[in-house]
């Protein structure tokens, strides 16, 4: 037998193909030994339900699709996984593209992702070219933005952590520590997110008298690599700085690296704040101290306002919604002696 259809199915089992879709549907209403029995045939002969012409026909395919930047990074990884699960519990299914807006062909995705009728999308990302790329497709599906935005009254369906009350929060907290003098590692020119967690640490420091020196990533991503990189730039010199303030958890981890190579001692020679709350952030030879991006917050919050738009058409979601870190104090900041 060639591609089984549900016609096949019912006539081998002697039954409707109304009954078979019941079955396949979930519906009570049809005996258990009949269900069992279809269900068998279904597994023998490898039928498998044709998702696109069932969403042809009732107008949803129960599948959801989320753009992310950067599959490598701990915190995308946790998101997509957070999503997942988020979404299965709601009765759809994930189909997670990797790619970054800067790399200007962001619009195939989109494409793709359209193309296969998915109910909605949820693009992570924090680029400047973000908002107009949300504005090109909004007309024609739900879409809502998993990232920074540079002006908060844009009116794009959007959900991102308060970047700028983060960065005001690390400088207070190293200012408490008694740090006056601080690097700030990782800030990207070309990421809102970090733009805003960098305007609101330089805006903190300047109130509270600090001197901030800024190294800044010229790449598209952060990674251990390019921590790596930036501190040794850093460490290679004389510096008078008692503190590294790390845009996000993974220079963080690359400045540690770095330190073990210099053999200077973190936080008995310096202390070192990272941003995310990534899961190696936690672990017990590590135990970074670093802001939490409450990734899972944030990503069931923009799927739950993705799916009031695909449910809700009508629904007005466009107002953007911020949510604020929290402080996690680990092993790697001290007080200043």
């Amino acid at each position: 037998m060639g591609t089984v259809t549900i016609k096949d199915i019912a006539r081998i089992a002697g039954v409707s193909c109304a009954t078979v879709s019941r079955v396949l549907n979930g519906s009570p209403t049809v005996a258990p030994e009949l269900r069992d029995k279809i269900l068998d045939l279904c597994r023998q002969y490898g039928y498998r339900r044709n998702l696109l012409a069932r969403g042809l026909s009732s107008g949803r395919t129960n599948l959801v699709g989320c753009i992310l930047s950067d599959l490598d990074n701990p915190l995308f990884a946790d998101m997509a996984l957070a999503l997942e699960r988020f979404l299965r519990v709601r009765g759809y299914h994930l189909l997670l593209c990797r790619g970054r807006v800067e790399d200007g062909n962001i619009g195939q995705l989109f494409d793709f992702l359209i193309g296969h009728r998915v109910d909605g999308i949820i693009l992570a990302s924090s680029s400047k070219q973000a908002p107009e790329l949300i504005r090109r497709y909004l007309k024609y599906i739900p879409i809502v933005l998993q990232g920074g935005l540079d002006d908060p009254q844009l009116t794009i369906p959007s959900v991102y952590v308060d970047s700028a009350a983060g960065g005001e929060m690390a400088a207070q907290y190293l200012f408490r520590l008694g740090h006056t003098e601080v690097a700030y590692l990782g800030a990207r020119e070309n990421n809102y997110s970090h733009l805003a967690r960098q305007r609101g640490f330089a805006a903190a420091a300047d109130r509270l008298g600090m001197s901030v020196r800024t190294f800044t990533n010229g790449a598209f991503s952060s990674t251990m690599e390019v921590g790596y990189h930036l501190a040794r730039q850093f460490f290679l010199n004389p510096f008078r700085e008692t503190a590294v303030f790390a845009a996000c958890d993974t220079i963080a981890l690359g400045v540690m690296s770095a330190a073990r190579e210099f053999h200077i001692s973190i936080p008995d020679d310096i202390s070192l704040l990272g941003f995310d709350n990534i899961i190696y952030a936690g672990f017990p030879h590590i135990r970074l101290s670093t802001l939490d991006h409450r990734a899972r917050l944030v990503v069931e919050t923009a799927a739950d306002r993705l799916l009031t738009q695909i449910q809700h058409p009508d629904a007005a979601c466009a107002q953007p919604v911020m949510i604020p870190p929290v402080l996690v104090e680990r092993a790697t900041c001290k007080p200043r002696r």
